[in-house]
């Protein structure tokens, strides 16, 4: 009996699940085995306590916590709607969270570059809990070292995050993406943003499907839209949570009325099957402004999607080499 308890820590293979109390235990994402050990791994769940780049409310360093704590009961259940369980196909682990040294923050980007340099130097797939914004950054250009330059990136948010910013030293979770794009980290002709609701005079080039075209033309259209963008490029998937409107994500540093639904969010996430996807985050989570966990449980299952993407695509290219 004492082999079901805590499987986090206790369970020996990398694969599947057992039943566990939701209430008790270690709180790993999802109960995934808490490991540095990256042998077979195919996904490496880790979280970036970060929150020194917000420009308003501060508190997403307790982010990951938040999230890791509101996945427990997605662990009991056969994934919905996919109607499989995403650790028979894949091999997932919760790896903990970065180091960083909060009284020396300007080592951070340099400290998150090389967290995920290490997981992609061993062919893992990197899903991320921020922290802020900001470290979508120093993540991409990890991934860049691996992929190339001119990276897609799928980017739900209410804000645009390129507002110029010329400083590359600056910490700042409103201009990142600016940078990226200035540098040729990200490619904004097959990038995307979905669920923007602020202003920016310039958008830099990217395609963005705003929170009113969501409302007026709906999920298949922005699925469709999506896919024709960045096509079989590598490509980069970054949701903040307060692309939903604050009724279903009010835990976040920079609420802005007339979002998504958390329903609309996670219908264009889980319509994404078949991309070439390279990496994941899901940032800004603010468990001190949430209210009954919502938002928390909103971006656990959001990553829980994202995983189950991973394990759908696996799933359908088994079974067609099967054939």
């Amino acid at each position: 009996m004492s082999e079901l308890v805590d499987a986090a820590i206790a369970r020996k293979a990398l694969k599947g699940s057992q039943f566990e109390m939701t209430y008790g235990g270690v709180t790993s994402f999802m109960r995934r085995n808490y490991t540095k050990d990256l042998t077979n791994v195919d996904v490496a769940v880790s979280g970036v306590p970060f929150d020194l780049a917000v420009t308003y409310r501060s508190g997403a360093r307790l982010g990951p916590r938040a999230i890791r704590a509101a996945s427990v009961q997605l662990a009991e259940l056969t994934t919905f709607p996919w109607g499989f369980n995403p650790f028979d196909e894949l091999a997932v682990i919760d790896y903990g969270d970065c180091f960083l040294d909060p009284h020396n923050p300007m080592t951070t980007p340099h400290a998150i570059q090389a967290h995920i340099r290490n997981l992609l130097d061993h062919n893992v797939f990197p899903l991320t809990f921020g922290g802020d914004h900001y470290i979508t950054y120093p993540i991409l250009k990890a991934m860049a070292e691996k992929y190339g330059k001119g990276l897609s990136v799928i980017h739900f948010d209410a804000h645009c995050d390129t507002w110029r910013d010329d400083d590359e030293d600056s910490l700042n979770h409103g201009t990142m993406f600016y940078k990226a794009i200035k540098n040729g980290i990200v490619d904004p002709k097959h990038s995307a943003q979905i669920g923007i609701r602020t202003w920016n005079q310039d958008f830099m080039g990217m395609n963005v499907l705003d929170a009113p075209f969501v409302h007026e033309h709906g999920v298949k259209t922005v699925i469709e839209r999506l896919k024709q963008i960045v096509g079989d490029r590598p490509t980069y998937i970054t949701f903040d949570i307060d692309c939903l409107d604050p009724a279903f994500a009010p835990g976040t540093g920079t609420p802005v009325s007339g979002g998504l639904s958390s329903a609309q969010g996670l219908a264009i996430l889980r319509g994404l099957t078949g991309l070439n996807l390279i990496g994941a985050d899901v940032v800004e989570v603010a468990p001190a402004y949430d209210h009954a966990e919502i938002t928390a449980i909103a971006a656990a299952h959001v990553a829980c999607d994202m995983i189950c993407l991973l394990a759908h695509d696996k799933k359908k290219i088994a079974n067609q080499e099967s054939q």
